[in-house]
């Protein structure tokens, strides 16, 4: 005969702990060469500057905007190595109102390149892809359709 051990629920007494509510997600890249990051996404993609930051007179990092997006590239120190792979398994999606097709447009005008063409999802959203300098991945795409 088997016997079953239960555990007695004591949730009943317990008020549930209130959910993880997000307001706004920022990101932050540490990059190999922050000029070269910062004019791809400033003149390539269309980012604009929000703030520098600098350390002991040398520029360390730029906060960068597109609308309600907001984005930090930093300098890389070396410290963990010249040669890491970044922007393996991560990719950035950015929800945009505008159109999809002429954003993708402007940005091959601009000298970017693209990994993917704009594209209709089965989910309902136009979406293409690229990837900055260092390889970081970016989705751009149109809101979810319903």
């Amino acid at each position: 005969m088997n016997t079953i051990s239960t555990v007695p629920d004591d949730t009943t007494n317990h008020a549930e702990p209130e959910l993880f509510r997000g307001r706004t997600l920022s990101v932050s890249l540490t990059v190999k060469d922050l000029q070269k990051s910062l004019a791809w996404y400033r003149d390539v993609v269309g980012f604009t500057i929000d703030r520098k930051i600098e350390r002991e007179g040398k520029l360390r990092a730029v906060a960068l905007k597109a609308g309600d997006v907001q984005l930090s590239i930093n300098q890389d120190d070396g410290a963990k190595g010249w040669n890491r792979v970044k922007g393996e398994g991560f990719s950035l999606r950015i929800i945009t109102d505008q159109s999809v097709d002429e954003i993708a447009k402007r940005i091959k005008e601009r000298g970017g390149t693209l990994d993917s063409e704009p594209a209709d999802m089965p989910w309902g959203a136009r979406i293409f892809r690229l990837r900055d300098p260092d390889g970081f991945k970016l989705t751009i795409s149109s809101p979810h359709a319903g």
